[in-house]
């Protein structure tokens, strides 16, 4: 399933809903205005479409997620890995890697983490 990648403003609100869920969409609204100082339609509107797009859902005026916070992370960057670097993950780090020298501790750690992820 490939994830929608929402903009700024939605992602804005998906952190609130993420930090404060089950909440109640008068509540969320309330603390769109103390946080980001939105009206209540825009509030509405961002949450409305990322109800559409499946990630949250607003029933009975409770709004609950459908994906975690890590879910859709792991989905947008094997979105982003899918459309930039035909899914090939070595080939990111291999475009990453030209940019930007790896310490030996951080050498190390992705070494332990290729050997706990392996496939034997």
């Amino acid at each position: 399933m490939i994830v929608y990648v929402m903009t700024e403003a939605e992602m804005l609100l998906a952190k609130l809903i993420w930090e404060k869920e089950p909440i109640g969409s008068g509540e969320l609204v309330r603390l769109a205005q103390e946080r980001l100082n939105w009206k209540k339609s825009t509030t509405y509107t961002v949450l409305r479409k990322i109800c559409a797009n499946g990630i949250f859902q607003n029933r009975d005026t409770v709004v609950t997620s459908l994906m975690s916070r890590e879910e859709y992370v792991r989905r947008k960057g094997e979105r982003y890995l899918d459309e930039n670097y035909g899914g090939s993950l070595p080939g990111f780090v291999a475009a990453f890697l030209k940019r930007k020298k790896l310490s030996r501790k951080e050498i190390e750690e992705l070494a332990r983490m290729i050997e706990e992820y392996r496939e034997d």
